[in-house]
């Protein structure tokens, strides 16, 4: 599965454009299937770091990239997917959804 697309990456802010945001838009979910942890992209440096919220051991904002999430493999070879049934919707949203 290719993880970000030309079209979702077009979306994507450039990093630092929402810091003042008091709600930013969520526009990117990827997920691990063996696990909880969940990665929420809000802003992209169009290369490969992303800032966002994380979701694991942990709920936090911060920055992964996508060259991680390509690295990281799980049971049997499973790998990080992204969510294709995501709509962007704002953090306020998907902090809820992980109360």
């Amino acid at each position: 599965m290719m993880l970000l697309t030309k079209q979702i990456q077009s979306k994507l802010p450039s990093l630092y454009s929402c810091e003042n945001k008091k709600d930013p838009m969520v526009i990117v979910k990827f997920f691990a299937p063996w696990n909880d942890w969940t990665w929420y992209g809000i802003e992209f440096d169009g290369q490969d770091r992303f800032f966002g919220y994380v979701v694991g051991h942990e709920k936090e904002l911060g920055y992964f990239s996508l060259s991680e999430l390509n690295w990281i493999e799980g049971p049997y070879g499973l790998k990080i997917e992204r969510d294709m049934y995501f709509e962007p919707q704002p953090l306020s949203e998907i902090k809820k959804l992980h109360e």
